[in-house]
């Protein structure tokens, strides 16, 4: 089992949301963000899956 954790944030390094937070096993996986709240800007993705970020 591995622990994937994937959150959005700003320029100044705001965290704007997580998208996921759980523990899956190894595969493929898909999720969607509904990213309507955003204003237009630049924004930064942080993957963790186990001790990879």
């Amino acid at each position: 089992m591995y622990v994937r954790n994937l959150e959005v944030y700003d320029i100044p390094e705001n965290e704007l949301a997580t998208i996921v937070n759980d523990e899956n096993s190894t595969g493929t996986y898909e999720v969607e963000f509904n990213r309507s709240k955003l204003t237009s800007g630049i924004y930064f993705y942080k993957l963790k899956n186990g001790n990879n970020v």
